[in-house]
């Protein structure tokens, strides 16, 4: 691993400010409390509310009586400026934490806050000096933090695992876990599990092998890394079966969405990025594993139990990156995944075992998968320079943002995608930190749209679904209230009833929302927070609105006190 010399700061940032500096004591968030956190709805402890990735709460004083009347609370304007890319490349895509009336959440440009839930004021800011000539894929973002064993833990734009003191935001320990020079970055949210940290690698886009670690949480030691390309002699290796033994050295399968997790099994569900380069499967001859895939992972020794491939061999940018959520019916544990190639899969947690397969969008011609896993591909970029038009287009039919899961009703609510692309091919050679894209690529810019499915996991049924005239780019958020939160492209966060798809309530955020809703209740008063600021890698799933308000605030919102 190269070593890299940043610019530094020359101050702390929070200097620059009229910041307090200091946040109250929360009570300790250790693996038995997160393995609870269901038990406790007041706050939203990791990353997608619950290890199992379902992203409900409980709650239930905001419903479907009371919403009509939900208005903000309070609203945090995170002044994202900097030099990383473009301006479009500014997303505010962070799921807030809180914790005991503290909320804890970061944004673009190597930027963490704790603010108070309650009021939406700023008790402490860390600015992570990042180097401006990092190589970044898919945008200046950061999906989140960790919270546990007194510390808050963030992944950075060039690749350092930071660990940060929860009442000062003070930094503790800084590990490097990539090398930025090779264009290795960091946008993924921590995952606290035991007394380790779970990290995953950015950048498959430069031809990087994809990884994922976990860390010792008091020191920042590496406990283990798993690569998820392996290389010659490894289960897996003849899958990569080109003649010069070099593709699965920059074979791509990153990691850059949080895995779920299973206590009981202790498996780490992770997700893993396309194959490098895209598009041209020529240099990389095979199924490629572990690309495209669901690896289930031993969280104590990084070991893989088994995976399943949802695209063998991709040539349409199919990153499985996203969620793999966790849940039970009738006694057997199940994984759901909706993945970019527009399918939905169920598989046994135990095993891997596929249960279930069915399309989840209207239009796929870029293949066919048969109820038995069976994968057929039709349309794809096989001749150099002969433009090659499919559906799903490389942003696939559901982007890294997620689904929720309502126990109650069984549904998995899922923001769908309908937006085709044009690819040509082009051989690219191999050049260090210099994308790796096998192709041109021209997104639709017009017939598009999106909506929320309701979806049943098991048979494929589809419940309901809401229409918008744009694709669906941000994640939902299921509650006990009976409720599905749903932010749009042009700004619009909606309220839909869970059992019926009809909306209930709306308010204009003034720019596009690309993040992750939580919720969470202080002093007996439920909140809905959701970060908005339209950007990150907007030309690859809606370059229609590239024009769009930007921005980066973040809403809290909640019923009248009176």
């Amino acid at each position: 691993m190269t070593d890299y010399v940043d610019a530094g700061e020359a101050i702390p940032h929070a200097q620059l400010s009229a910041v307090k500096g200091s946040a109250p004591a929360t009570g300790n968030v250790d693996y038995e409390r997160i393995q609870n956190a269901r038990s406790e709805p007041a706050n939203w402890l990791t990353y997608y509310g619950t290890y199992d990735g379902q992203r409900h709460s409980e709650l239930t004083q905001i419903n479907k009586d009371t919403v009509r009347r939900l208005s903000p609370a309070w609203v945090f304007q995170a002044g994202a400026v900097g030099m990383q890319s473009g301006a479009s490349t500014y997303s505010f895509e962070a799921s807030p934490l809180v914790v005991e009336g503290v909320m804890y959440v970061s944004g673009p440009d190597g930027r963490a806050w704790a603010i108070d839930a309650k009021t939406g004021e700023e008790l402490w800011r860390y600015k992570h000096a990042s180097p401006y000539d990092v190589s970044l894929c898919c945008g200046n973002v950061n999906r989140g933090l960790a919270v546990g064993h007194g510390k808050v833990y963030m992944y950075t734009l060039n690749a350092h695992l930071i660990a940060l003191d929860a009442t000062t935001g003070e930094k503790v320990w800084d590990t490097v876990n990539g090398d930025v020079r090779a264009g290795e970055s960091g946008s993924v949210a921590p995952l606290v599990v035991k007394d380790m940290v779970i990290c995953g690698s950015a950048g498959g886009e430069f031809g990087l092998r994809g990884h994922i670690d976990a860390f010792d949480a008091q020191t920042g030691e590496r406990r283990w890394r798993r690569y998820t390309v392996p290389k010659p002699g490894e289960p897996g290796s003849e899958t990569w079966g080109d003649d010069a033994q070099e593709a699965w050295q920059r074979g791509g399968a990153n990691c850059w969405v949080t895995p779920t997790y299973d206590p009981e099994l202790e498996l780490l569900f992770q997700g893993t990025g396309n194959p490098a380069p895209d598009f041209d499967g020529d240099v990389r001859p095979g199924d490629n594993l572990y690309t495209d895939s669901v690896v289930a992972i031993d969280v104590n020794t990084g070991e893989i139990r088994w995976h399943y491939q949802f695209t063998p061999h991709d040539l349409w940018d199919y990153d499985s990156t996203m969620e793999n959520i966790v849940f039970e019916k009738d006694g057997r544990k199940y994984v759901s995944h909706a993945d970019k190639n527009g399918y939905f899969f169920t598989l046994d947690a135990a095993t891997g075992e596929l249960v279930k397969v069915f399309p989840f969008v209207d239009r796929i011609t870029w293949g066919e998968i048969t109820p038995e896993g069976k994968v057929t591909p039709k349309v794809y970029p096989d001749e150099e320079g002969v433009p090659v038009h499919f559906w799903p287009g490389p942003a696939g039919g559901k982007e890294w943002t997620h689904m929720a899961y309502s126990r109650k009703t069984g549904l998995m609510y899922i923001p769908v995608q309908e937006v085709g692309a044009t690819a040509t091919r082009r051989r690219r050679e191999f050049k260090e930190s210099i994308p790796y894209w096998g192709a041109g690529v021209a997104v639709d810019i017009e017939d598009f749209y999106g909506f929320v499915a309701a979806v049943d996991p098991l048979t494929g049924e589809e419940k309901w679904r809401w229409r918008n005239e744009y694709p669906m780019c941000a994640s939902t958020l299921s509650t006990a209230g009976g409720l599905v939160f749903q932010g749009t492209p042009t700004g619009e966060f909606v309220a839909l009833d869970e059992e019926t798809g009809e909306k209930l309530w709306s308010f204009q955020c003034g720019s596009g929302h690309h993040s992750s809703p939580s919720t969470y209740e202080v002093d007996g008063r439920q909140y809905i927070a959701v970060p908005t600021g339209w950007g990150g890698w907007i030309e690859g799933f809606l370059p229609g609105l590239l024009g769009a308000a930007a921005g980066d605030a973040l809403f809290a919102f909640a019923l009248p006190e009176d």
